[in-house]
């Protein structure tokens, strides 16, 4: 009797352990960052989190590419893993969202957490 006791009380809590992991999804729904223009974030400092909306017109090599978002251009970077299943092409309008990458001699990236179609 207490063996079938003990195996319906893990069988209980590792149910109810499930069911709350399934109802923590999400996070902060709050206010967000507003997306800006290149332009503005190149005037920023460093590590500062931004949004761009734009176009990717083109690989440059070593997970680095060039973005437009019609006001100037800077270069963006995005690790391999960030791409997934997207697909985006010089016509598709994304959203990214990362942090200035300003190096020594004023020279200022863009380090990309999240990228997706718009």
């Amino acid at each position: 009797m207490t063996k079938k006791l003990l195996v319906f009380a893990a069988v209980l809590l590792l149910g109810s352990l499930t069911l709350n992991a399934q109802q923590q999804k999400g996070g902060f729904t709050g206010p967000g960052l507003k997306a800006i223009s290149v332009k503005e974030a190149k005037g920023l400092k460093d590590d500062t989190p931004v949004l761009l909306q734009g176009k990717i017109l083109r690989s440059l090599g070593n997970e680095k590419y060039l973005f437009s978002d019609n006001s100037e251009t800077i270069t963006i970077e995005i690790d391999d893993k960030l791409w997934g299943d997207l697909s985006v092409s010089e016509n598709d309008k994304v959203e990214i969202s990362g942090e200035v990458d300003k190096e020594r001699f004023s020279k200022v990236e863009i380090e990309v957490n999240g990228i997706r179609k718009l």
